[in-house]
């Protein structure tokens, strides 16, 4: 008797409504904003298949802009993750929200990935993020390494488009750190299958260097109105400085701003 087709991972939509709020609030907390690029919006609304999205992988922080960026602009899909399996046992909560572990440093590992990605590739409404490198590494490492896991997927899902999606953090004129997004042109899975495995997983890292430099050369300029904020935390210093300056503007009978440098595009 053969073995029974692997399903695909749990997902509680309880939970990942939860997740999404809670990640939101943890970055206003910890974070300035969540920037996504006014030309990186992504355009697969018309897509009726599944959609893969691989990214850059440059700190801890990426678990919750990928949850925050699928519970706002793709709340109709339901996303999974390949996620490290030692990390997965830590962070079990994200096993209820579509995570599936995969052993990084074996030959199984691979294996694991694929068989549950054809599985989730295969279900309608299916969305599926893939830090491609495998591995934390510094936005600014050239080349970017992709593993070939992601050059196999094609094969599974010819009827998939396959996104690019850039990510990096900085530190612009307030106390918390910026995140910035940006997603790349889609590209079809039929259309990427037409190359061999080497000529598919080298355009696939083009497309997604070519839209990293893009963002970072819109990061580097420090102009917020090539952003649209997706979520914003308190501005200002905070504490006992930030409460005399409030009460000196109601005392003058000013608006009250906290933060560094005022913007024109606030969070909705």
């Amino acid at each position: 008797m053969s073995p029974p087709a692997p399903s695909t991972p749990r997902h509680s939509p309880p939970i990942w409504r939860f997740m999404v709020w809670y990640f939101d609030r943890f970055l206003r907390r910890h974070m300035n904003a969540l920037r996504l690029a006014r030309w990186g919006v992504p355009e697969m609304s018309g897509h009726s298949g599944p959609i893969v999205v691989y990214l850059n992988h440059p700190a801890w922080w990426d678990a919750a802009v990928v949850i925050l960026l699928a519970g706002r602009l793709f709340p109709d899909r339901t996303s999974h993750a390949p996620f490290d399996a030692a990390a997965l046992e830590k962070y079990a909560v994200f096993s209820r929200i579509g995570a599936f572990p995969v052993d990084l440093d074996s030959a199984r590992g691979a294996a694991q990935f694929l068989k549950r990605s054809r599985a989730i590739l295969g279900a309608p409404g299916q969305m599926l993020w893939v830090t491609a490198q495998g591995r934390f590494a510094d936005i600014r490492t050239r080349p970017l390494g992709l593993r070939g896991g992601v050059a196999r997927l094609p094969e599974l899902a010819p009827d998939a488009l396959f996104v690019p999606l850039a990510l990096e953090y900085a530190f612009w004129e307030e106390r918390g750190a910026e995140a910035f997004a940006a997603f790349g042109t889609p590209v079809r899975g039929a259309d990427l299958l037409a190359l061999a495995r080497p000529e598919r997983l080298a355009r696939m890292e083009t497309d997604l260097t070519a839209t990293l430099d893009r963002l970072s050369a819109d990061v580097a300029a420090r102009e917020p109105g090539r952003f649209t904020i997706l979520t914003s935390g308190g501005k200002g210093i905070g504490g006992i400085y930030d409460g005399w300056r409030r009460m000196r503007s109601v005392l003058t009978g000013r608006r009250f701003d906290p933060a560094h440098r005022s913007e024109g595009d606030r969070a909705p």
